[in-house]
């Protein structure tokens, strides 16, 4: 699979470098004054300054409003609990707290989403079994 490349609105390139650099761990590429690449688990995210940051639109699914848009990356289970460990201990709030959904369903996967500083929503989720990820 090759990696995908997402660019999103910030309105704080510093909180944003904290963010994304020591509390997700994403390695920072180029950069400039006023947009930041980073190392997204093998993809390629840009923070790029603007006014225009973040949405609070959600929906519903499986007893949790969703927020829309979001993004975010599929990890391995280790992966993900530890995501979610160190999220808490940064003391970052959670919108969604980390939690299996569609338990026993086509689909079971744990899930958490989280905001960045300027509002973008994050989702970060796992399958016991990857071959769900598709799974109708």
């Amino acid at each position: 699979m090759r990696p995908f490349h997402l660019a999103f609105p910030v309105n704080d390139l510093a909180a944003a470098r904290h963010f994304y650099g020591e509390v997700l761990g994403c390695p920072e590429g180029r950069s400039s004054d006023r947009w930041i690449d980073f190392d997204f688990f093998g993809h390629q995210i840009v923070t790029h300054l603007s006014d225009a940051a973040g949405d609070r639109a959600s929906n519903p699914v499986d007893g949790h409003n969703v927020p829309v848009p979001h993004f975010g990356v599929v990890l391995t289970m280790d992966q993900w609990r530890a995501l979610a460990d160190r999220v808490e201990a940064a003391g970052i709030a959670f919108g969604i707290a980390p939690h299996t959904r569609f338990v026993g369903q086509p689909g079971e996967q744990a899930t958490m989403f989280f905001r960045d500083p300027s509002g973008n929503a994050l989702e970060f989720k796992a399958f016991a079994d990857d071959s769900m990820l598709f799974a109708t």
